[in-house]
This record gives structure tokens, C-alpha cells and sequence, in this order.
């Protein structure tokens, strides 16, 4: 079934314009409910909705609220708070579902709608169709009596409970005293939280992105743009940045010379330290086909298998749930531990490697310098002349260029070649250790997809 407003994260675009309008919104929890209305058949159900700090949150906080209530819901307002703290408030408060608003790492224009099932992790693909199916209908005939219209109410501790959670996954008695930390909150949903917890871990903490105004979330800030928290780490002779991206649920870190620390690395920093102190499960890290080559290589050397999953930290939770993992994540900086959470959490992240980093007396550059990577390239092919992505990736010289190029790199790298599910882009990626060779594989196969537009 072709999908209508759900993507692989929940419902995305521009705020204000279809299908992040407030009247989607609101068909969008009406809808919700009465799926969930459907599971047992009583109307008393509760759920908790998260937002981040774009303008436009309000606007759908608000529209949800209404349609929740509406159907006979009752609603929980958390306010501002990461994505993972909706994922652990939705479990921990025994809610029947959890809504975060965001748009993650996008800038403030857009906006999002994820859901939570009750045990924290993302609805299934079954739920979320039958919501889209739901949005559709006439839902007047299944409103909530006037005896029978839900209640709202505001969690003022909120934030506090989900502080108290990420400092409890530290080992009891570790403190981070005399550690100098940046942290850049890109002006998103972590800009109270995240100081808050490296400072009552004792650390000397420096604060980046903790000014929202609606409209500065993720600018020139936070994990998509590091280079101002680069910069800051050198300028304060401090011993690592953290930037987090506008809902907290990713992180990338940088290591007191400034030099950037992504997503790999960091998994394997806490790979190799999971195998050591033995809590590392399922003897492998499930990853995403983006992660590098030499991350891959490295966790053979430690005898631990890197698991490949489809883009997306959902398709990552799903390997992991299947088989038994309990480390995962994807290079742009979605960490799961599944110990501790059920989702990407860049706090938990933040706080597992500071922990691993005073156990072991190293520096961050000595640290997280586990690996070398593979030389890594990727282009991005927009679409002309309304041609497809199915048509491109069917089409028997680009297939055929495909093999041609994997050929060329002779078991020493590989080629991914996948469409963007957002835009109407193929995305051409190739590592290996020849530079010249990765960049002749991308050009073969970018020459055919090229001729077809």
C-alpha cells in the first residue's frame, strides 16, 4: 500500500503547508485514536505529546491536543523535551501512546509528527497505515460525548525525570569533575536539559544553541554544522564538544583538538568497550549501509560483525530487536543502546562515552581515534523530465554500470546506490581504499542515470 502522509519518520514538511497543517494534525491524533480506541474498545486512553522549539510546534501541540480530546483521550503536555524523552516518558508513565513534534534536524520551516507505541518504540508499519486509513474517514459519528471529552494537562516534571533517567545509566559514582565540556544544543529541545545534566555530573560545562527563538533551531549550529563548536573547543582549551541536533536524538562530538567525531566512531568506542566489560550483546553493532568501511573492518579485528540496515535509525531498532543487539546507530549520530533506551538518544550517548572516557584516562583524541576511515564519496543526482526513481534503479545500464563499478573495486570497497525517500534524487556512494578508483565508480554509474534524464 502506497503511503500518504507517513514517511520512514512519521509525517514531515513544511509547516503550514499540506501535510503539516493543523488540520492534518488534528485529523492525524483523531485518527490515532480511534485505531487505539480499536485495540480493546473503551475511549480512556492517555497520551503524552513532546515538542521541540520551532514556532510552528505550537500550532500543532495545539491542533493534536484538540483531536486527542475530541475523541475522549486524555492528554499529557510535556512541553519542550527531546524525542528519546518521549519515548521514555510514553514507557515509563505507562501511557498508551507518546507524539513528538519535530522536525529533527531540519531547519525551522518544517516541521514533524512521530509516534510512540506504549512500550517506547516507533508504531509498526501495520499501526501507521491503519492511522493514514483512519484520516481519511468521517470520524464524526466516533467523538467523545460531552460527558465523555478528554482532559489536558501539563507535566512540569518532565525534564526532571528524564534527567534523572540518562544520569542513572552512568555507573554509580562516576562523576565527570574537571572535564571542560562545550555543548551545543542547536537552539532545539535540549537547550535546558542537556547543561543541566553534564553540570550536576560535576562537569565545567559551556553552553552553545541554548536561545531558542522559533526560528534559529539547527542554524549554522548544533550536529549538522560543527564548525562554530569546533572552533569554541580551541578557544576554550576545552576537552570535548558535544553537538546535538534540534530534538537530541543525535549527537557528533568533538575532541579537544576540534576535529570532528561522527556517528562510527563513536559506536566504536562503545563496541569495544561493551566487548571488554561484557555487556555487549548479540557479538556485533547493527549499523546502516552508510557507515564506513573501516568501521566494519574494525569490529571483525575485535571479532564482532557490523549488521547492515537500511538508512533510518528505525530500520536499525528493528535489526536490533530481532537479533538481540544491543548497540546501533548510523554515522550521522543516532546512537541506540537498548539497554537504556529505545530509541537514538544523543544525551545517553553523550554521557556513555564521557563515562568510558574517565574509566580509561584517555583523551577524546586518543580515545575516539579507533579506526582509519575508508575514503568515501557521494553524489546526489536530482531527477529531470519527470523521470522516476523505480524507472532509474530498473533500467539495465545502470544496473549493469553498477556491477562494472563494484568490479573495478575489486573487493576492496563497495558501491551503494539507493533514491532519496524525500527528494527526487538518486544518491550514488562508493568507499574503498583508492580514491581515484571510488571516484571512477561513481562517475560510471552517474554517466547512465544521467543519460536517462
Amino acid at each position: 500500500m502506497t503511503r500518504k502522509y507517513f514517511g520512514t519518520d512519521g509525517i514531515r514538511g513544511q509547516a503550514n503547508k499540506h501535510p503539516m497543517t493543523a488540520d492534518v494534525a488534528m485529523r492525524c491524533a483523531m485518527a490515532a485514536a480511534h485505531v487505539l480506541r480499536g485495540e480493546n474498545g473503551h475511549t480512556h486512553k492517555k497520551v503524552v505529546i513532546g515538542k521541540d522549539t520551532r514556532q510552528s510546534c505550537y500550532m500543532i501541540e495545539q491542533a493534536m491536543a484538540a483531536g486527542f480530546l475530541s475523541m475522549g483521550m486524555e492528554v499529557v503536555l510535556l512541553g519542550p523535551i527531546p524525542t528519546p524523552a518521549v519515548a521514555y516518558l510514553t514507557q515509563s508513565l505507562r501511557v498508551d501512546l507518546g507524539v513528538m513534534i519535530s522536525a529533527s534536524h531540519n531547519p525551522y520551516q518544517d516541521n514533524g509528527i512521530k509516534f510512540f507505541a506504549h512500550d517506547g518504540y516507533k508504531l509498526s508499519d501495520e499501526t501507521e497505515l491503519a492511522i493514514e486509513s483512519a484520516m481519511d474517514m468521517d470520524l464524526s459519528a466516533h467523538l467523545a460525548s460531552s460527558d465523555d471529552i478528554g482532559q489536558a494537562v501539563r507535566l512540569d516534571s518532565a525534564n526532571g525525570r528524564y534527567i534523572e533517567a540518562i544520569k542513572s545509566s552512568v555507573p554509580k559514582g562516576m562523576r565527570f569533575d574537571g572535564l571542560k565540556v562545550v555543548v551545543d544544543c542547536a537552539n532545539g529541545a535540549a537547550y535546558k536539559i542537556a547543561p543541566k545534566i553534564l553540570w550536576e555530573l560535576g562537569a565545567d560545562v559551556i553552553t552553545m544553541g541554548v536561545d531558542p527563538n522559533g526560528k534559529n533551531i539547527n542554524h549554522k549550529c548544533g550536529a549538522t554544522d560543527t564548525e562554530a563548536l569546533e572552533f569554541r573547543v580551541k578557544a576554550e582549551q576545552a576537552d570535548i564538544g558535544v553537538a546535538l541536533d534540534g530534538d537530541a536524538d543525535r549527537l557528533i562530538m568533538v575532541d579537544q583538538k576540534g576535529i570532528r567525531i561522527d556517528g562510527d566512531q563513536l559506536m566504536a568506542v562503545l563496541a569495544r568497550s561493551g566487548a571488554e566489560k561484557g555487556w555487549l550483546k548479540g557479538q556485533g553493532v547493527s549499523a546502516t549501509v552508510m557507515s564506513n568501511l573501516g568501521f566494519e573492518r574494525y569490529l571483525k579485528t575485535i571479532d564482532l560483525t557490523l549488521n547492515r540496515t537500511a538508512v533510518g535509525d528505525r530500520y536499525v531498532v528493528e535489526n536490533m530487536r530481532e537479533t538481540g543487539i544491543n548497540l546501533g546507530g548510523e554515522q550521522s549520530g543516532h546512537i541506540v543502546m537498548s539497554d537504556f533506551s529505545t530509541t537514538g538518544d544523543g544525551l545517553l550517548a553523550t554521557v556513555q562515552i564521557m563515562s568510558i572516557m574517565v574509566e580509561s584516562k584517555q583523551d577524546m583524541a586518543s580515545l575516539c581515534n579507533v579506526f582509519s576511515t575508508v575514503p568515501q564519496h557521494l553524489e546526489n543526482i536530482r531527477l529531470g523530465n519527470g523521470l522516476s526513481a523505480s524507472t532509474v534503479m530498473s533500467n539495465d545500464n545502470v544496473k549493469q554500470a553498477i556491477v562494472n563499478a563494484e568490479n573495478d573495486l575489486n573487493g576492496a570497497g563497495r558501491v551503494l546506490v539507493r533514491p532519496s525517500g524525500t527528494e527526487p534524487l538518486i544518491r550514488v556512494m562508493a568507499e574503498g581504499d583508492d580514491m581515484d578508483q571510488v571516484n571512477g565508480a561513481i562517475q560510471k554509474i552517474s554517466k547512465e542515470i544521467k543519460k536517462l534524464s
